[in-house]
């Protein structure tokens, strides 16, 4: 059942082809969509460090665009007012290099993770100073290595109105284009994108536009949208995707899709968004597969993405990467998330590292598409 589907779409591509020749052998996800966008996966400590060859190989095999996880957080890379700490970072930035791989930085404005020294600061001058601060020094270390950056993130509530952080309540609604100005400043080749979850949720998909445009109005350099998507087997709809690709792109800025995981499990009835600070109890209702995932969702798992990437690939022009939020199942947060002890099995690859079902329906899909 697994390889089903990629069977059957390299059958097809045979039958179709007149000389054998023209089957070219396809055998990663990099390899695969290489001229539609990147394809990307977000790196956690252990795997910046390459302590697991076997890991190592497949991110360098599978993806050519990649994410830090955490690393890059204020709490970690700024910890104290008066002190960076660039250690893995660099490790990093070197490995992307090495692998010739888009770099993209995450994130540089942030509530959540955030250096317990910014919520001191009361006074608006200081505040942006420290910003400018923070910014212009991380961004200016890689200047011309990092090609993107998150510069602000999650800064909007589900009806599109800011959320509440020490940046809003020292500096007003001002420190949105003060970040993505000083970000310009330091580095004005990089792309600057703003990023969040439930962006397909159109009261937050009209706050996020207003608030590109107003920063836009400005004159100031925005390059991007970063679409989260941790989305479910079913929600948000295709058609909800599609139109917030498309409004988003109308502001004449690029789509990027981030954090890219399919929940798989129940969700807690008051659950919303992507909040990491949300945690519920857990049962066995809660936490339905805890040594495996039955078939039939292997299935719909597997056509979710395909469903997914489809949807991408029509809009290709507007998008210019996809990334998942992990290499593999183990590694996700959603084990962790909303629920503690949970099983997820949210990525294209097993705890294992093995390629599921949902990998081969991506492949078969860019198969079946060179084919007509």
């Amino acid at each position: 059942m697994k390889n089903y589907a990629y069977v059957m779409a390299i059958l097809l591509l045979i039958v179709n082809c007149k000389d054998i020749n023209e089957i070219k052998p396809v055998n990663s996800l990099k390899s695969t969509l290489k001229d539609n966008f990147y394809i990307g996966t977000a790196m956690n400590e252990s795997q910046i460090e390459e302590e697991n060859p076997v890991v190592t190989a497949l991110i360098s095999k599978e993806f050519n665009s990649i994410t830090a996880e955490n690393i890059m957080k204020s709490m970690f890379i700024h910890p104290a007012k008066a002190s960076f700490d660039f250690k893995l970072t660099d490790k990093f930035v070197a490995l992307g290099e090495k692998n010739n791989m888009f770099i993209h930085g995450h994130t540089l404005i942030w509530h959540s993770q955030l250096a317990p020294w910014f919520t001191e600061i009361k006074d608006s001058t200081e505040l942006a100073n420290a910003i400018e601060h923070h910014i212009k020094t991380i961004v200016g270390r890689y200047k011309g290595k990092i090609n993107s950056w998150d510069v602000v993130n999650e800064a909007l509530n589900e009806d599109g109105t800011l959320r509440k952080t020490v940046f809003l309540d020292v500096l007003g609604e001002d420190y949105l284009p003060m970040a993505f100005k000083f970000a310009f400043e330091a580095d004005a080749n990089t792309e600057l994108y703003y990023n969040d979850y439930n962006m397909t949720h159109e009261e937050k998909r009209n706050g996020a536009i207003r608030m590109i445009k107003r920063i836009q109005e400005k004159g100031i350099k925005v390059d991007g949208i970063g679409m989260q998507g941790h989305w479910g087997l079913e929600k948000p709809s295709i058609e909800d995707i599609e139109k917030s690709i498309l409004d988003y792109a109308s502001l004449g800025v690029k789509v990027a899709i981030t954090e890219l995981d399919i929940n798989v499990l129940p969700s807690p009835w008051d659950l919303v968004g992507a909040d990491v600070n949300q945690n519920f109890e857990s049962s066995k209702k809660m936490n339905p597969y805890p040594e495996n995932l039955p078939d039939s969702i292997q299935t719909k798992f597997a056509k979710r993405y395909q469903d997914i990437f489809k949807l991408f690939l029509k809009h290709q022009d507007k998008i210019g990467r996809v990334t998942f939020w992990g290499v593999n199942d183990g590694q996700s947060w959603l084990n962790d998330w909303p629920i503690k002890g949970r099983t997820n099995y949210p990525l294209l690859f097993d705890r294992e590292l093995k390629p599921k079902a949902a990998y081969d329906s991506i492949i078969a899909l860019k198969l079946k598409q060179r084919s007509n």
